[in-house]
């Protein structure tokens, strides 16, 4: 083995110190977390360095390493970024996609477009994207990316897809119950139509109020 009995023996006594020490640590902190479930690592650290009579004291990376091997980390929660706004006073009218007798089934590009929005998290925050996905082809038709739930920047996205229609068909377009957006104020749905002064407009599926132009 390339050392001696008396190395060798050195090492096993070193090795079982360490898994009881590392035994009595993980109990320590089972007993910490019965009233404090989720106690995380770096006040768990302090409290055995604040207990020098118990002979706790591990560094940080090995305490880590101790509660990883017993999975006792407390997973970190993940931050949410709510992007739809549900609870609001506007109409709601019904989702023309969903199963039924009155259900919009696309049969070819540019019948029903898709609105979602998503949040990016970078270096200096958050910042949003607004996704407009053609339901049929699943292809992105627009996209904008901007820094608040605003009106205006969400609708971007929708005046980016409408500028670059192939067709003069009108389309459902479906978003979620969401308040952020200008073109789900009043509505999920909207038909996109081309007016004889070829602007187009946006209007609801179910009343013949223009709500704006693009």
């Amino acid at each position: 083995m390339g050392i001696s009995r008396q190395a060798y023996y050195k090492r096993n006594r070193a090795d079982a110190a360490r898994l009881i020490l590392d035994q009595k640590v993980a109990a320590f902190v089972q007993q910490k977390r019965l009233r404090q479930p989720r106690l995380g690592t770096r006040k768990l650290h302090y409290l055995l360095q604040c207990q020098p009579l118990l002979e706790l004291q591990v560094g940080r990376d090995r305490l880590f390493s101790i509660l990883r091997e017993r999975r006792l980390l407390v997973a970190r929660k993940r931050a949410y970024h709510k992007t739809t706004d549900s609870h609001h006073r506007f109409r709601r009218h019904p989702n023309l996609l969903k199963p039924g007798p009155d259900q919009v089934v696309p049969s070819g590009p540019e019948q029903v477009w898709v609105a979602d929005i998503t949040y990016l998290p970078t270096q200096e925050g958050v910042a949003y994207l607004s996704l407009v996905t053609d339901a049929f082809s699943r292809k992105m038709v627009g996209y904008h990316v901007h820094e608040s739930l605003h009106t205006e920047s969400v609708a971007q996205a929708l005046r980016r897809a409408v500028k670059h229609r192939q067709t003069v068909r009108p389309l459902v377009h479906h978003s979620d119950r969401g308040s952020q957006g200008g073109f789900n104020r009043s509505s999920q749905h909207w038909i996109v139509v081309q007016t004889l002064d070829t602007h187009s407009v946006l209007r609801q599926v179910f009343s013949s109020r223009v709500f704006f132009e693009v």
